[in-house]
Protein backbone atom coordinates (compact mmCIF):
# COMPACT_ATOMS: atom_id res chain seq x y z
CA UNK A 1 0.00 0.00 0.00
CA UNK A 2 1.51 3.29 -0.98
CA UNK A 3 1.56 6.33 1.78
CA UNK A 4 0.01 8.82 0.29
CA UNK A 5 1.22 11.79 1.81
CA UNK A 6 4.79 10.80 1.30
CA UNK A 7 4.07 11.91 -2.61
CA UNK A 8 2.88 15.11 -4.68
CA UNK A 9 0.44 14.22 -6.99
CA UNK A 10 2.42 14.37 -10.30
CA UNK A 11 4.20 10.78 -9.14
CA UNK A 12 0.87 10.00 -8.22
CA UNK A 13 -0.26 10.48 -11.87
CA UNK A 14 2.53 8.34 -12.78
CA UNK A 15 1.34 5.57 -11.06
CA UNK A 16 -2.30 5.42 -11.41
CA UNK A 17 -1.32 6.11 -15.31
CA UNK A 18 0.37 2.35 -15.00
CA UNK A 19 -3.10 1.32 -13.62
CA UNK A 20 -1.86 0.90 -9.91
CA UNK A 21 -4.79 0.88 -7.91
CA UNK A 22 -3.38 2.09 -4.87
CA UNK A 23 -2.09 5.40 -6.10
CA UNK A 24 -5.83 6.02 -7.57
CA UNK A 25 -7.27 5.62 -3.97
CA UNK A 26 -4.51 8.47 -2.67
CA UNK A 27 -6.11 10.67 -5.76
CA UNK A 28 -9.57 9.96 -3.85
CA UNK A 29 -7.70 10.09 -0.26
CA UNK A 30 -6.39 13.69 -1.28
CA UNK A 31 -9.22 15.11 -2.94
CA UNK A 32 -12.82 13.58 -1.74
CA UNK A 33 -13.20 16.39 0.94
CA UNK A 34 -12.42 19.33 -1.19
CA UNK A 35 -14.07 18.36 -4.50
CA UNK A 36 -17.44 17.40 -1.98
CA UNK A 37 -17.06 20.70 -0.44
CA UNK A 38 -16.47 22.72 -3.94
CA UNK A 39 -19.71 20.77 -5.06
CA UNK A 40 -21.73 21.44 -1.69
CA UNK A 41 -20.67 25.03 -1.91
CA UNK A 42 -21.57 26.05 -5.55
CA UNK A 43 -25.28 24.22 -5.68
CA UNK A 44 -28.23 23.24 -2.78
CA UNK A 45 -28.09 19.39 -3.55
CA UNK A 46 -28.33 17.27 -1.11
CA UNK A 47 -25.21 15.74 0.84
CA UNK A 48 -26.12 12.08 -1.03
CA UNK A 49 -26.49 13.86 -4.63
CA UNK A 50 -23.04 15.36 -4.14
CA UNK A 51 -21.88 12.12 -3.24
CA UNK A 52 -23.13 10.77 -6.43
CA UNK A 53 -21.80 13.34 -8.30
CA UNK A 54 -18.18 13.15 -6.67
CA UNK A 55 -18.33 9.55 -7.84
CA UNK A 56 -18.67 10.35 -11.43
CA UNK A 57 -16.27 12.57 -10.97
CA UNK A 58 -13.08 10.18 -9.97
CA UNK A 59 -14.71 7.31 -12.45
CA UNK A 60 -13.90 9.99 -14.68
CA UNK A 61 -10.46 10.66 -13.50
CA UNK A 62 -9.89 7.13 -13.67
CA UNK A 63 -11.02 6.71 -17.06
CA UNK A 64 -9.11 10.10 -18.79
CA UNK A 65 -5.73 9.79 -16.34
CA UNK A 66 -3.79 9.17 -19.40
CA UNK A 67 -4.91 12.28 -21.01
CA UNK A 68 -3.88 14.30 -18.01
CA UNK A 69 -1.46 17.34 -19.39
CA UNK A 70 0.78 16.83 -17.33
CA UNK A 71 1.77 21.09 -18.15
CA UNK A 72 -1.74 21.62 -15.79
CA UNK A 73 -1.69 21.40 -12.08
CA UNK A 74 -3.50 18.35 -10.98
CA UNK A 75 -5.46 20.09 -8.94
CA UNK A 76 -6.88 21.98 -11.57
CA UNK A 77 -7.61 19.47 -14.41
CA UNK A 78 -9.62 17.28 -11.74
CA UNK A 79 -11.37 20.77 -10.49
CA UNK A 80 -12.33 21.13 -13.99
CA UNK A 81 -13.83 17.79 -14.20
CA UNK A 82 -15.67 18.17 -11.17
CA UNK A 83 -16.92 21.76 -12.43
CA UNK A 84 -17.94 19.94 -15.87
CA UNK A 85 -19.89 17.16 -14.20
CA UNK A 86 -21.71 19.84 -11.58
CA UNK A 87 -22.59 22.07 -14.67
CA UNK A 88 -23.63 19.40 -16.54
CA UNK A 89 -26.22 18.53 -13.50
CA UNK A 90 -26.63 22.37 -13.29
CA UNK A 91 -28.23 22.21 -16.47
CA UNK A 92 -30.82 19.24 -15.66
CA UNK A 93 -32.05 20.27 -12.54
CA UNK A 94 -31.35 24.69 -12.90
CA UNK A 95 -34.37 25.46 -10.65
CA UNK A 96 -32.95 23.45 -7.71
CA UNK A 97 -28.82 24.92 -7.84
CA UNK A 98 -28.11 27.53 -5.31
CA UNK A 99 -25.54 28.43 -3.22
CA UNK A 100 -25.13 26.13 -0.54
CA UNK A 101 -22.62 27.71 2.43
CA UNK A 102 -22.16 26.16 5.87
CA UNK A 103 -22.57 29.57 8.49
CA UNK A 104 -20.23 27.13 10.78
CA UNK A 105 -17.49 27.56 8.20
CA UNK A 106 -15.07 29.94 8.90
CA UNK A 107 -14.80 29.87 5.21
CA UNK A 108 -17.80 31.23 4.78
CA UNK A 109 -17.19 34.42 7.18
CA UNK A 110 -14.38 35.25 5.34
CA UNK A 111 -16.33 35.73 2.23
CA UNK A 112 -18.80 37.84 4.10
CA UNK A 113 -16.09 39.86 5.14
CA UNK A 114 -14.90 40.35 1.72
CA UNK A 115 -18.26 41.05 0.50
CA UNK A 116 -18.30 43.40 3.32
CA UNK A 117 -15.18 45.23 2.11
CA UNK A 118 -16.56 45.39 -1.43
CA UNK A 119 -20.03 46.93 -0.96
CA UNK A 120 -19.36 48.53 2.51
CA UNK A 121 -22.33 46.63 4.18
CA UNK A 122 -21.65 48.36 7.49
CA UNK A 123 -23.21 46.39 9.44
CA UNK A 124 -22.38 43.41 12.03
CA UNK A 125 -21.27 40.37 9.20
CA UNK A 126 -22.48 37.60 11.97
CA UNK A 127 -25.77 38.75 11.98
CA UNK A 128 -27.85 35.78 11.03
CA UNK A 129 -30.83 38.22 9.29
CA UNK A 130 -28.10 39.84 7.19
CA UNK A 131 -26.49 36.61 6.59
CA UNK A 132 -29.78 35.32 5.24
CA UNK A 133 -29.88 38.45 2.95
CA UNK A 134 -26.78 37.62 1.39
CA UNK A 135 -27.34 34.48 0.44
CA UNK A 136 -30.60 35.19 -0.98
CA UNK A 137 -28.62 37.86 -3.35
CA UNK A 138 -26.17 34.96 -4.72
CA UNK A 139 -28.69 32.78 -5.26
CA UNK A 140 -29.87 35.72 -7.88
CA UNK A 141 -26.01 35.30 -9.65
CA UNK A 142 -25.57 33.86 -12.36
CA UNK A 143 -24.05 30.54 -12.03
CA UNK A 144 -20.56 31.82 -13.94
CA UNK A 145 -20.24 34.05 -11.08
CA UNK A 146 -21.27 32.01 -7.98
CA UNK A 147 -18.51 29.67 -8.92
CA UNK A 148 -15.42 32.35 -9.45
CA UNK A 149 -16.85 33.73 -6.23
CA UNK A 150 -16.53 30.29 -4.75
CA UNK A 151 -12.83 29.31 -6.45
CA UNK A 152 -10.77 32.71 -5.82
CA UNK A 153 -12.79 33.29 -2.47
CA UNK A 154 -13.42 29.94 -0.80
CA UNK A 155 -11.25 27.65 -2.62
CA UNK A 156 -8.19 29.79 -2.59
CA UNK A 157 -7.72 29.59 -6.68
CA UNK A 158 -5.21 32.04 -7.92
CA UNK A 159 -5.92 33.34 -11.52
CA UNK A 160 -4.15 30.77 -13.32
CA UNK A 161 -5.86 27.96 -11.74
CA UNK A 162 -9.46 29.42 -12.13
CA UNK A 163 -8.59 30.31 -15.66
CA UNK A 164 -7.20 26.28 -16.43
CA UNK A 165 -10.65 25.04 -14.38
CA UNK A 166 -13.34 26.98 -16.20
CA UNK A 167 -11.57 26.92 -19.51
CA UNK A 168 -11.36 30.67 -19.94
CA UNK A 169 -8.57 33.63 -20.43
CA UNK A 170 -6.82 34.59 -17.20
CA UNK A 171 -8.25 38.02 -18.10
CA UNK A 172 -11.82 37.23 -18.52
CA UNK A 173 -11.50 35.95 -14.54
CA UNK A 174 -10.75 39.22 -13.14
CA UNK A 175 -13.75 40.10 -15.76
CA UNK A 176 -16.21 38.10 -14.28
CA UNK A 177 -15.19 38.88 -10.33
CA UNK A 178 -15.96 42.92 -11.40
CA UNK A 179 -19.18 42.12 -12.91
CA UNK A 180 -19.94 40.09 -9.88
CA UNK A 181 -19.20 43.06 -7.44
CA UNK A 182 -21.64 45.14 -10.17
CA UNK A 183 -24.44 42.78 -10.32
CA UNK A 184 -24.34 41.72 -6.51
CA UNK A 185 -24.85 45.47 -6.12
CA UNK A 186 -27.56 45.66 -8.86
CA UNK A 187 -29.58 42.43 -7.19
CA UNK A 188 -29.49 43.94 -3.73
CA UNK A 189 -31.11 47.45 -5.36
CA UNK A 190 -33.72 45.15 -7.15
CA UNK A 191 -35.01 43.55 -4.36
CA UNK A 192 -34.74 46.37 -1.83
CA UNK A 193 -32.25 44.80 0.48
CA UNK A 194 -30.97 47.36 2.55
CA UNK A 195 -27.27 46.76 2.43
CA UNK A 196 -25.52 49.91 3.14
CA UNK A 197 -24.19 49.79 -0.56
Amino acid sequence: MINCSEYKDKDIVKKVSSWNIDAFYCIAWRYSEKLLKYILRITNISYEEAEDLLQEVFIKVYKNINDYNSLLQFSSWIYRITHNITIDYYRKAKNKIKISLDTKDKEYINLIEIIDSWVNIESDIHNKELLKKIIFILNLLDIKYREILVLKFIEEKNYNEISDILKIPIWTVATLINRWKRQFKQKALENNLNLYL
